[in-house]
């Protein structure tokens, strides 16, 4: 019994041990830009940049992007997993635009890219 219970502890946890390995720190966001283009029916956002993983291990990044007004307070925010559920080899990068998740907002002047999590697929 005791066992049983052992083992189905471990194999619940052995996941969680497989998120240890990355930690947000190995990955960098490279060239974050954000343009606003009026046309058409509504305004277009553009939201690029590049995840790269500095890792020694394979694994996938989830980014939160920030727009903040003229008193930098917070007025939209999304995160997303810019490689979905592939992993990023180490030293490899991936370009991603988020602008389509925003919805624009006039008063938004300022925007912050930044990693919360790492998981491996």
């Amino acid at each position: 019994m005791k066992r049983t219970l052992f083992a189905s502890a471990l194999c619940l946890l052995a996941p969680i041990a497989a998120h240890a390995a990355c930690a947000p720190t190995d990955f960098a966001i490279k060239d974050f830009q954000v343009n606003v283009s009026a046309g058409g029916i509504r305004t277009k956002m553009i939201m690029k940049g590049e995840l790269v993983n500095h890792c020694a291990e394979a694994a996938a990044a989830q980014i939160e992007i920030s727009a903040k007004d003229g008193s930098g307070n917070v007025v939209a925010t999304k995160k997303a997993w810019p490689a979905g559920t592939t992993n990023i080899g180490p030293g490899q990068s991936i370009s991603f635009d988020l602008g389509r998740r925003f919805r624009y907002q006039p008063e938004m002047q300022t925007y912050a890219a930044g990693i919360v999590s790492v998981r491996s697929w």
